[in-house]
């Protein structure tokens, strides 16, 4: 089987999806599937990698993030896919991506993957505090209308918790498949809290071993709500000593900055870059703090689980999927003042109970990374058999495929 995954948002500099699609070469190179990834570039350029190539096409830079690009003409990412001849062509945005992705018109089964909630990355993110999620995602039926039109021509959806399929099935969408998503669970476990390293990052955030520890971790984007965090931990630090330690950069990072130096005990720490030391503080810490609800899985959630480590989510999204009451709590997306009373409630219990209870939950219900792509790997196959014993015609190329756009 040969796979045409066409990733809008891979980036040369680091993120979600490259770190996705790097572990999706690996477990191809593994399953003896051909992988090839069309990405947006600085030129056209192939790029080998084990398990298939990584096609850049030379596109436009987006003006409001450095890291990112966008694809613009149709005509090239179309010539690529027919030279590929592919037995399913995936579109990983709903933007440009998933609307080239979807119009070339080959025999292959083509598959929408759905990384993120479009709606809750970007209006249930800015609009909060002003309107309802509901209230937002009426004022955005022409944005679902949207998705359902995209939707329609494809074989189907892919999306990686339960929670999203009911979310798009309720706005419409069709085909839907949940294929959820794991963790490196080799990285991760309670053993690695460090009473030294703890002891450590608390002192960076100017506070002594008898504060709680709180970590947060991810891109500094709006979505994640990093200043809900902050004001969070401001508003509990009126009750007990409480550290945050923050652990990420991207494109608000000097907003993000700025309002710490504002608050109090709370250390910016930019990327860890080193993944063993990056798990050892996520477990050395009392309490994960999080605040983005509009993550489709919530990975780092899902890795302090596994490190025994409790966490405080949002109610709504991939995060709040992955709770439960016996070792998180939960508040309403973007109230600081609810996520410091979820906070302290759970600081005033048991560590180690609600540790046990943590890991317990994780061994149970999160799968490794490997395992989500063996299953998505088993359900392209699948519907590639499907459609080769329904006997459908053999579509046209990229000549038919309106490819001057």
């Amino acid at each position: 089987m040969k796979i045409v995954d066409v990733s809008e948002f891979y980036s040369p500099t680091g993120g979600g999806v490259r770190s996705y699609v790097d572990h999706k070469f690996e477990a191809a190179a593994k399953s003896g599937v051909g992988l090839t990834v069309i990405a947006p570039g600085v030129e056209d350029r192939i790029e080998p990698r084990p398990g298939g190539r990584l096609l850049w096409v030379a596109t436009p830079q987006l003006p409001f993030d450095k890291n990112y690009r966008m694809f613009w003409g149709a005509r090239r990412v179309l010539e690529l896919i027919d030279h590929e001849r592919p037995d399913v062509v995936e579109g990983s945005s709903p933007w440009r991506g998933g609307w080239i992705a979807s119009r070339w018109r080959g025999n292959a089964v083509k598959m929408l993957f759905m990384h993120q909630d479009p709606i809750a990355v970007y209006p249930q993110t800015l609009l909060s505090g002003l309107l309802s999620p509901t209230a937002i995602d009426r004022l955005f039926a022409w944005y679902w209308a949207y998705l359902r039109k995209l939707n329609a021509r494809f074989d189907g959806c892919v999306v990686a918790g339960r929670w999203l399929a009911d979310r798009f099935s309720r706005y419409g969408l069709e085909n839907l498949h949940v294929v959820p998503f794991g963790i490196e669970k080799d990285w991760f476990g309670p053993g690695l809290r460090d009473a030294e390293l703890r002891r450590a990052m608390l002192a960076q955030c100017g506070l002594g071993a008898d504060a709680a520890l709180l970590v947060q971790v991810g891109r500094h984007h709006p979505e994640k709500r990093v200043g809900t965090v902050i004001d969070a931990v401001s508003i509990a630090q009126r009750t007990r000593p409480i550290g945050l330690y923050v652990i990420g950069d991207g494109f608000i990072h000097k907003s993000i900055v700025a309002k710490a130096a504002r608050a109090s005990h709370v250390h910016i720490a930019g990327w860890v870059r080193d993944r063993a030391q990056l798990a050892r503080m996520i477990a050395s810490a009392d309490v994960l703090l999080h605040g983005s609800s509009a993550e489709t899985y919530g990975f780092v959630v899902a890795e302090a689980l596994h490190c025994g480590t409790p966490v405080v989510v949002p109610e709504s999204g991939g995060a709040a999927d992955l709770a439960g009451p016996d070792f998180a709590a939960a508040y309403p997306a973007g109230n600081a003042k609810a996520a410091a009373s979820a906070l302290l409630a759970l600081l005033a219990r048991d560590r180690e109970s609600l540790s046990r209870a943590a890991l317990q939950s994780a061994q149970s219900r999160i799968g490794n990374i490997e395992s989500h792509f063996e299953n998505l790997f088993a359900l392209y196959d699948e519907a590639v058999r499907s459609k080769r014993a329904a006997g459908r015609p053999q579509g046209s190329t990229v000549e038919d495929a309106h490819a001057s756009t």
